[in-house]
């Protein structure tokens, strides 16, 4: 089969950055989907690891989101079958979606949402299933609740942040002051929902004060490093900050104090290990998909950036080292793939 792969770790322009390959149809395991990818998307784990980690033993194929049509079934297989529309965040210890065929667990697929495209549901898991973790698994809020406390999305017009704003709003009680500095980023925050936006290039502590909240809870999506003294300042006591991003460092020492909570989310970590609950993550896909068919959450893309190709491919992580996309940026899949 073709897949777009790299070899070498750098910059996006380099030669040998993404190239096609040809590499044989996957092999899956009992528990695998063999997956024709029909749509994908980019996300900032693609171009973090291919600016800076060189993969062992040959190329390596990203993309870690995808929407397509199952193929084969594993023998234990027990919950999909051939033909069946799935979507899927896959796991970042196997070959990515970059392919014209992915094996995939089948305890970390969903069913597509029927009202959307593959291209367009493939936007959808792996910002869904970061920031379902985020609000009830790091936060522990039980659904309908939260009512008196708000929630500060930092970053919140990025693909994360597009989404946990619409579950939050959705399916807690919760206020949610979204961090934006763009009057496009600012629209669209609050086209997701967000009851207030505040501008994270100001003071957020100063912004906050002036709308007489003091949130419990804090998704630090984007520069926390940069973020931390000011999340610290106008946080609750005992909050909670949850993040996603990496700090080259971070001094919690400071959050002592107020007694906070601080913890990472990180979507792969119950494939990564195989945990005992690793199926949450096909039940809340699931829930997704119900929910977008029935209107109660739209589509976070904005790009439908062309054909699965190198070039194509290229410039979406380009367009996303950049720091500067709204929402998803979406592709669809190789030409239908026959074997």
């Amino acid at each position: 089969m073709q897949a777009i792969g790299y070899e070498t770790a750098g910059p996006v322009d380099a030669p040998q950055a993404l190239t096609l390959i040809d590499v044989p149809r996957p092999l899956i395991g009992p528990r695998d989907l063999l997956v024709e990818v029909r749509g994908i998307s980019v996300n900032p784990v693609d171009v973090k690891l291919r600016a800076g980690v060189t993969p062992e033993g040959g190329p390596r194929i990203l993309g870690f989101d995808a929407a397509g049509i199952v193929v084969e079934t594993g023998a234990e297989v027990s919950g999909y079958a051939v033909g069946d529309e799935v979507f899927y965040a896959g796991d970042l210890t196997r070959p990515g979606s970059n392919a014209q065929f992915q094996a995939v667990d089948e305890r970390i697929v969903g069913r597509k949402p029927a009202s959307l495209d593959f291209t367009e549901a493939a936007g959808l898991p792996l910002t869904s299933i970061t920031a379902w973790e985020m609000l009830f698994d790091s936060f522990r809020i039980a659904e309908g609740s939260g009512t008196g406390d708000s929630l500060l999305v930092i970053g919140g017009a990025g693909g994360v942040g597009s989404i946990l704003i619409q579950l939050a709003k959705r399916l807690t009680g919760l206020t949610v002051i979204a961090t934006a500095s763009r009057p496009q980023t600012r629209d669209w925050v609050t086209k997701m929902g967000a009851d207030h936006v505040i501008d994270h290039r100001q003071s957020m502590p100063q912004q906050l004060a002036e709308l007489g909240l003091e949130p419990r809870y804090v998704a630090a999506l984007t520069g926390t490093e940069g973020h931390f003294a000011a999340i610290l300042e106008l946080i609750a006591p005992r909050g909670h900050i949850a993040l996603i991003d990496d700090p080259a460092t971070l001094d919690i020492l400071a959050a002592k104090v107020k007694a906070l909570t601080v913890s990472w989310e990180f979507m792969f970590t119950r494939s990564m290990f195989a945990m005992a609950d690793i199926s949450a993550q096909r039940d809340l896909l699931d829930r997704v998909s119900a929910m977008i068919d029935a209107g109660q959450l739209i589509s976070t893309v904005t790009e439908r950036a062309g054909p699965l190709d190198v070039e194509h491919l290229r410039a979406a992580h380009a367009r996303q080292e950049s720091g500067r996309v709204i929402g998803k940026q979406v592709l669809d899949g190789f030409a239908p793939a026959r074997s």
